[in-house]
């Protein structure tokens, strides 16, 4: 049984997917994948409904097929990427930052040590 999924409903597996992925710091690998089988998306929406009554034993048997008719839709993929990237950038922003600032102190301080090793200052 093939199921259509409502825009509402659809935005709210995506948000649902995107956050999942985002608190695990998957955002980035989940992007990268998504984007390289872009192209392939209603290919792969098929072969989710093939495999849906084994998968069916593992996952919510509707979950699973909400997420399959989402996938099957190119905006819906497009929609989910973005999603992605926002909540991504959103949430770890402040993290990266710390990141980067931690990364210019550790140059300048391994410039300064150059620097007294070559008798500059």
């Amino acid at each position: 049984m093939i199921v259509e999924i409502d825009e509402q409903k659809a935005i709210e597996r995506i948000e649902k997917i995107a956050r999942f992925l985002v608190e695990r710091n998957m955002a980035v690998p989940a992007i990268m994948g998504i984007e390289s089988v872009k192209p392939l998306n209603f290919l792969g929406s098929q072969v989710l409904y093939f495999v849906a009554p084994f998968a069916e034993l593992i996952f919510n048997a509707s979950e699973y097929q909400e997420f399959a008719a989402l996938i099957e839709r190119d905006e819906y993929v497009e929609l989910l990427l973005k999603r992605l990237e926002h909540l991504d950038n959103e949430m770890h922003h402040e993290e990266r930052q710390r990141a980067r600032m931690l990364r210019k102190r550790r140059l300048n301080r391994f410039k300064r040590s150059l620097g007294r090793f070559f008798g500059k200052k």
